[in-house]
């Protein structure tokens, strides 16, 4: 029985599927010349005319669509194979470059990277603390890790961690003595610690939403840093109220030392997200990292 090439078979699914030859030559990185001349070709084989082709769009025949029918699920088939085979290569190895900003860094990859190295012994991550939104490209950067809403919408995004939101807190004496704010307006009038962001050089504004009303905030106060461990120090100890992420202060305020308002002006981020440029292969240690921080 004359038996069709492969390769030609599966550029045949996914011209069916695609349903044009462009975007099936751009899919399998050949030209559209050449996809045709093979489809002329395995067509020839077969005696049958898989494809019917107009000047705007091209479908597949009856014959093509029963073809494809038994075709597509062999076709995955082959691919499960060869992803299995991935149990039989030796352990990634090698070295990825991320970028991500301070709180990110001293939070979920402190808490987890540690698990990582050690489960991949070949992987060194080499990670670079920076609060600016960089080039990761330009840069030389595998990937890096933002908040989702700084992520470049060109770039492939893997959600790595929980939604978060921000908070406002004082110790209950701070508040005791300097009144609980009804309004995020009402921070104005008290000493707040903020946060100076080294990429920009400006100070980070408080951002708050309720009801889908969003409202920023440039507050000022005793102490500007770029630490989040710092800014909560001070608070913690009286100095000011303090806008920080809820994850940060939980402790703090289950044991009393610290006290939350405005809850329901409460600000909501989608979490944060490992961003890695759009390629055809994803190098195996980045993969490894991905898969990681995903589960």
């Amino acid at each position: 029985m004359m038996r069709a090439n492969l390769n030609d078979l599966a550029a045949f699914a996914v011209i069916a599927r695609t349903r044009s030859f462009t975007a099936a030559a751009a899919e399998l990185g050949v030209s559209p010349s050449a996809l045709s001349h093979a489809m002329r070709g395995l067509e020839a084989r077969l005696d049958l005319r898989l494809l019917a082709r107009t000047t705007r769009s091209v479908a597949p025949t009856e014959a093509g669509t029963a073809l494809l029918g038994r075709l597509a699920p062999a076709l995955a088939q082959i691919d499960a194979g060869l992803e299995a085979l991935s149990d039989w290569r030796d352990a990634p190895a090698g070295t990825v470059r991320l970028t991500t900003f301070h709180w990110i860094a001293s939070t979920l990859l402190s808490r987890r990277l540690p698990g990582f190295l050690a489960r991949h012994p070949g992987i060194t991550v080499e990670v670079n603390v920076d609060d600016g939104l960089r080039d990761i490209v330009a840069l030389g950067f595998d990937a890096g890790i933002r908040l989702g809403e700084s992520v470049e919408r060109d770039m492939i995004a893997v959600r790595i961690g929980p939604p978060l939101h921000t908070i406002v807190v004082a110790t209950p004496g701070y508040w005791d003595g300097h009144g609980r704010p009804n309004h995020p307006k009402d921070l104005l009038a008290h000493p707040c610690i903020t946060y100076r962001n080294l990429g920009s050089g400006t100070l980070m504004p408080w951002e708050f939403e309720k009801d889908g009303r969003e409202l920023r905030l440039q507050v000022r106060g005793p102490l500007v840093c770029n630490s989040s461990d710092l800014a909560l120090a001070a608070v913690r100890a009286g100095c000011g109220v303090g806008w920080t992420m809820a994850e940060d202060a939980a402790e703090d305020i289950a044991t009393g030392l610290l006290e939350q308002v405005l809850d329901d002006w409460s600000q909501p981020y989608p979490g944060a997200f490992l961003y890695h440029p759009s390629r055809r292969q994803v190098p195996p240690p980045l993969q490894a990292l991905i898969a990681y921080l995903k589960g």
